[in-house]
């Protein structure tokens, strides 16, 4: 069993779980839209925020969420939970922020699809008084305030992590495959920059271009495949989100390859997280995105009181694997609660 050697991200990560007051404890269970405020809030009680993800039936995005029903609960704000039905549906998401804006909500909560595509409905919301709290994914217009990880500085972990894995088996040349789900993305740009980064240790190894999936798990596992049956010289892969994850993790298993072929692969969700304890994932770059939710309507609230929330805030990324999955700190993070959207 290789010893693990814990980040100062999992400090950041642990510190932040300590300064939310039962961020994890007390699994959310309604699977209703809104959730009234049980505590004070003071002068933001009562306020409107509605949470907008990229989709609804991700766990990711529903683990967000439920970090935003908690938020409200704790602070007296009726919250509004919404998505999209898949993160490819940008026209959609676009929707979803004009319905907010005809509420007259007073802030919003934004995992956007797109770094631009929702520039115009940002601006339009922000002209009408709202205030705007992104998450996960920048966009180039003004907003109140943002709360993501560094996805360049985490898929940097992921590339130092697998660049070790292929040296430990011994392998210092051949074919890295990135497999991602929608080229453009910025967030995943950032994760393909981190991630070359980090496999600077491995001269020797080619990262090949990456396979976009469209977020689509049969399409990751075919992709997978392909690559396996067509390339003898793979001997890595870096899966590049969830959805990337749970293909790869499948045709790991088909082809009989969780021994010679290494997989990092980014972010968390229940299949990712049975992957790693069988073996067919080696590694997961783990982000938080209860907080997202969490903060998220905290600082949405704030910005509604005239206080001013931090314009960048990243809670930083844990290197989970096998020795730590069962760490109470780590756990927690790859098995939070979740919500759904409403219709």
């Amino acid at each position: 069993m290789r010893r693990v050697k814990f980040s100062l991200s999992l400090v950041a990560v642990i510190a932040l779980l300590a300064l939310v007051v039962g961020v994890v404890a007390g699994r959310a269970t309604s699977g209703t839209a809104k959730a009234a405020g049980g505590g004070k809030g003071g002068p933001t009680a009562g306020k409107r925020i509605d949470v907008i993800v990229k989709a609804s039936d991700s766990s990711f995005w529903q683990t967000m969420l439920a970090g935003a029903q908690r938020g409200g609960r704790d602070y007296g704000l009726t919250v509004s939970l919404f998505g999209p039905t898949s993160e490819t549906d940008v026209n959609q998401q676009v929707q979803l922020v004009e319905n907010s804006i005809s509420r007259g909500v007073d802030g919003i909560v934004l995992a956007p699809n797109s770094s631009s595509a929702l520039n115009n409905v940002i601006d339009r919301a922000r002209k009408a008084k709202i205030k705007v709290i992104v998450a996960d994914t920048q966009v180039t217009t003004a907003t109140d305030g943002f709360i993501g990880t560094d996805n360049t500085k985490a898929a940097q972990q992921a590339g130092q992590r697998l660049c070790k894995l292929s040296q430990d088996a011994g392998k210092t040349s051949g074919d890295v495959l990135i497999e991602s789900s929608v080229a453009g993305v910025q967030v995943l740009k950032d994760r393909e920059t981190g991630f070359r980064a980090g496999m600077a240790g491995c001269p020797g190894l080619k990262i090949v271009e990456p396979r976009y999936n469209n977020n689509d798990i049969n399409t990751a596992a075919s992709q997978v495949n392909d690559t396996i049956t067509a390339n003898p010289n793979l001997v890595a892969i870096f899966a590049a989100n969830n959805t990337s994850g749970d293909g790869t993790a499948r045709a790991i298993k088909d082809n009989r390859a969780t021994d010679r072929i290494p997989v990092v692969s980014f972010d968390t969700d229940p299949q990712q997280v049975a992957a790693l304890g069988d073996g067919s994932l080696d590694a997961l770059i783990v982000q938080n995105p209860y907080f997202f939710g969490y903060q998220g309507v905290v600082e949405a609230a704030m910005a509604t009181v005239g206080s001013a929330p931090p314009p960048n805030l990243d809670p930083g990324a844990v290197v989970a694997d096998k020795s730590n999955m069962n760490d109470a700190a780590v756990k927690q993070l790859l098995t939070p609660p979740t919500a759904k959207a409403g219709k």
